[in-house]
């Protein structure tokens, strides 16, 4: 069983939903990371997402597109971020999915990143400009499951049956739902058709599925945990790297992702 699968099947179990925290890799730099991950998963954060730095972010807000440039000024690299996740590996088991945009992997090479990838121990890959249309018999998809790294599809509000059938059939892991349009970056509302919106999905399959995107504070993360599987949090944790330095930053992640866990926890008990 994977990683993912085994963090679900055991939050399951225990009637508790994921935290998933998302941090660009390398921001301030590669040397910093590892002791970050290590404060998310200390505080409560059952999933990890990586950003790969990219240089024409387009479906990123404001303060992620920063943390990328951060990450890329400090001579961060998709090779130098796989050989990161294996120093982690030494000492912790937490899923790790890496997320980004298709251009590095192409230039990577597919099959080189896949295998790679796995062998440094990362679980899954997001790809946000990588529709389920290209991931035929022959597209990423296809050769990540056959590497044993799951591939994860980001579906929106206005994703139809048929875009939602595509991801079913092609994705792995969890399915990520998208629950605002437009780019990244923290929200002070929730979609009052949310449950809507997630009941729909759920009726075209029992994978798990998590919501992100726009969730700022452990209210809303317990309002949108309640709802799905879990709920991932992205932008309003990145801030923090723009205000906080050193010890500071870690002690800010620490203190806020430990409040993002107790949110969840308060809102779905008994769930």
């Amino acid at each position: 069983m994977s990683r993912l699968a085994e963090t679900f099947r055991k939050l399951g179990k225990n009637n508790e939903k994921a935290l998933v925290t998302f941090i660009t890799a390398g921001d301030p730099d590669l040397e910093t990371t590892p002791d970050i991950i290590r404060e998310l998963e200390s505080a409560g954060a059952d999933i990890i997402e990586l950003g790969i730095p990219f240089s024409d972010p387009m479906a990123d807000g404001p303060t992620i597109q920063l943390s990328s440039e951060r990450a890329l000024s400090g001579g961060a690299t998709l090779p130098k971020i796989l050989d990161m996740v294996r120093s982690v590996r030494k000492t912790s088991e937490i899923p790790l999915v890496l997320m980004g945009y298709y251009n590095p992997v192409f230039f990577y090479g597919t099959e080189r990143f896949v295998a790679d990838a796995v062998d440094a121990g990362v679980d899954g890959i997001i790809l946000v400009d990588l529709p389920p249309e290209e991931s035929d018999a022959e597209g990423f998809s296809a050769v990540a499951r056959k590497g044993g790294l799951d591939t994860i599809f980001l579906l929106t509000p206005t994703s139809d049956e048929s875009r939602i059938a595509k991801v079913v059939k092609h994705g792995r892991g969890f399915l990520y739902y998208v629950s605002v349009t437009g780019v990244t970056g923290a929200r002070k509302d929730i979609s009052a058709t949310l449950a809507e919106e997630l009941e729909k999905i759920r009726n075209a399959t029992s994978m798990p599925l998590v919501v992100g995107f726009g969730i700022s504070d452990s209210t809303q993360a317990g309002t949108v945990a309640a709802l799905g599987d879990g709920v991932v949090v992205g932008s309003a944790l990145v801030k923090l790297f723009e205000d906080y330095h050193g010890m500071e930053l870690k002690e800010k992640v620490r203190e806020f992702v430990s409040s993002l866990k107790a949110g969840i926890r308060a809102a779905t008990a008994g769930n």
